[in-house]
C-alpha cells in the first residue's frame, strides 16, 4: 500500500465579488473572515493558507482580477478539507455566497496533490485552475466531484513522485506567495 502521508492536498478557489469589500452589502462576509479563518486554522488536517503581506487573510491579493478574491490552502487530505468546508461553521457562510459573489461561468475550484512540505504559489494554483478549465478533471487538477488519490496523481506525474521526499509541512499561516485562507 502506498504511503500517501507524503502528500498533501492543495486547493484554490476564486470568487468574483458582487460589490467592493468596503460596501455594506458584503459586511457580513467581511465580518466572518476572521472567525472562519480561525476555524480553518484549528481544523483537523489543516496545513497552510495564503495570506497577503501584513494581513490575516488573502482578500487583498487579486491575481485573477480586481474584483476576484482568492483562497489557497493545503490540507492533509480530501476528507479533512471536506469536513471543514461542509461539516463546520464554514458551511453557514458558504450558503450565503450568492449574496456576496457572482455565479461562476467557468471552474472556480481546483484541487491537486503536492508533496508534504510544498507550499504552492499563486502561479502554480492558477496553472492548475487553467488546466482544469482546458482539459477537465485529471489527477493533476480536479474537484470534489471528480477527485483523484495521491497515488493516482503520482502515477500520472512522475515529477510529483520525484519531489515527494520532502518532510511534513509545518501547520499555520504564511505570508503572500506562501499560504493561509478563508474558503469562499
Amino acid at each position: 500500500m502506498p504511503d500517501n502521508s507524503r502528500f498533501h492536498l492543495a486547493q484554490l478557489n476564486i470568487a468574483a465579488l458582487r460589490f467592493p469589500l468596503d460596501d455594506p452589502r458584503v459586511a457580513d462576509f467581511v465580518a466572518a473572515l476572521e472567525p472562519i479563518n480561525a476555524l480553518a486554522d484549528a481544523a483537523p488536517g489543516f496545513v497552510w493558507r495564503l495570506v497577503g503581506e501584513g494581513s490575516d487573510d488573502a482578500t487583498g491579493l487579486r491575481p485573477f482580477g480586481p474584483d476576484v478574491i482568492v483562497n489557497l490552502t493545503v490540507w492533509e487530505g480530501a476528507e479533512a478539507l471536506w469536513d471543514y468546508v461542509y461539516r463546520s461553521g464554514h458551511l453557514e457562510v458558504m450558503r450565503r455566497r450568492r449574496e456576496w459573489f457572482q455565479r461562476h461561468a467557468e471552474a472556480h475550484l481546483a484541487m491537486w496533490w503536492v508533496p508534504a512540505g510544498h507550499v504552492p504559489s499563486l502561479a502554480e494554483a492558477a496553472e492548475r485552475l487553467e488546466l482544469l478549465c482546458a482539459e477537465g478533471p485529471s489527477p493533476r487538477a480536479f474537484t470534489f466531484t471528480s477527485s483523484y488519490t495521491a497515488e493516482e496523481a503520482r502515477a500520472a506525474d512522475p515529477a510529483l513522485a520525484d519531489r515527494s521526499g520532502a518532510g511534513p509541512a509545518g501547520a499555520g499561516r504564511a505570508g503572500a506567495g506562501q499560504a493561509s485562507s478563508a474558503a469562499v
